[in-house]
């Protein structure tokens, strides 16, 4: 069971100049700097009663602090002797297709049968993540198949969250949207942050993360469009809420698409394209994985979208 908890304290005046996640680490010591960090990047820290989603913003001294948070018993997990599809592998990371349906790593409800179980069989793992998300550099949700990079070394995971955040990685999408584009191609850029009608969900909100998408329409279907989506950001739900803002949600999406939709297992998106760059030897590396068989059976049943000859 999950236990809420509701903390509250004052920043102290010799606090001055920290960041807001320190400070706080400070102020509450029973919980972790990592964990304080994702409470305020999810938006569950009020600073004098307003949001506070900057880890880096520094405090004053002085600040009242409420947190109201939902907190997981802790989960205990092992490695299983699940199949991975290994794209790449060598002694510092390794670049995993997953398949749709996997939740990449532990959480209640889903203690086994996840990609880090499967991970901690076949290699040693990073540690900076902790114990639940060993080598996890980043995610993909649970009903999206395709490419993840697992750092197997917390050298190599400092690197590869580097090259992350500076926007340095290449990730592309196939996303199959309701609805027939005119464009071609296009960016989407609009803030994402946590839905105020349901914090299960995220939304475009003012004030909220830069989240920014570009799409081109990779081929035209009657009442669908299969679209390649390169990230250059990475929130939560990026593409699948930014297509759903624009009115051309992900066919399958059960959080943010219509009732009536494709039949499947959840979303139709796949994690096509990885980029990135070797954290020792600084080659650039590129992978491919192709559409899987869920995907390609549903375009096969699709009507192609008839273009008309303007001459």
């Amino acid at each position: 069971m999950a236990q809420r908890v509701q903390l509250n304290a004052t920043v102290s005046e010799n606090q001055l100049g920290q960041r807001l996640d320190q400070a706080l680490a400070e102020l509450f010591p029973d919980y972790s700097r990592s964990r304080i960090k994702e409470w305020i990047l999810d938006q569950r820290v009020l600073v004098n009663g307003s949001v506070s989603d900057k880890p880096k913003e520094k405090v004053l001294g002085g600040e009242t602090i409420a947190i109201d948070v939902e907190i997981e018993e802790e989960v205990r997990f092992q490695a299983q002797d699940i199949p991975l599809n290994i794209v790449y592998e060598d002694d510092d990371l390794l670049v995993v297709n997953k398949p749709q349906g996997m939740v990449v790593h532990p959480a209640l409800g889903h203690e086994s049968g996840t990609l880090v179980n499967a991970l901690m069989f076949h290699t040693p793992l990073s540690t900076i993540n902790g114990v639940v998300r060993p080598g996890i550099v980043h995610r993909i949700d649970k009903d999206t198949s395709g490419l993840l990079m697992v750092a197997k070394n917390d050298k190599a995971h400092e690197a590869l969250s580097a090259q992350l955040k500076d926007k340095k990685n290449l990730r592309q999408y196939y996303a199959l949207v309701h609805g027939e584009f005119i464009e071609n191609e296009g960016t989407i850029k609009a803030p994402l942050g946590r839905s105020s009608a349901d914090r299960k969900k995220q939304a475009v909100v003012a004030g909220g993360r830069d989240a920014v998408t570009h799409f081109k329409v990779v081929k035209r279907f009657v009442g669908y469009t299969l679209l390649q989506v390169t990230l250059e950001t990475g929130r939560t739900h990026q593409i699948r809420v930014h297509m759903a803002y624009i009115g051309h949600p992900v066919a399958g999406d059960p959080l943010y698409g219509p009732k009536k939709t494709l039949p499947g297992n959840g979303q139709y998106l796949h994690a096509a394209t990885l980029g990135l760059t070797q954290p020792t030897t600084g080659e650039e590396m590129t992978f491919e994985a192709p559409l899987p068989a869920y995907f390609t059976e549903m375009l096969d049943q699709l009507d192609p979208y008839a273009e008309i000859d303007a001459n």
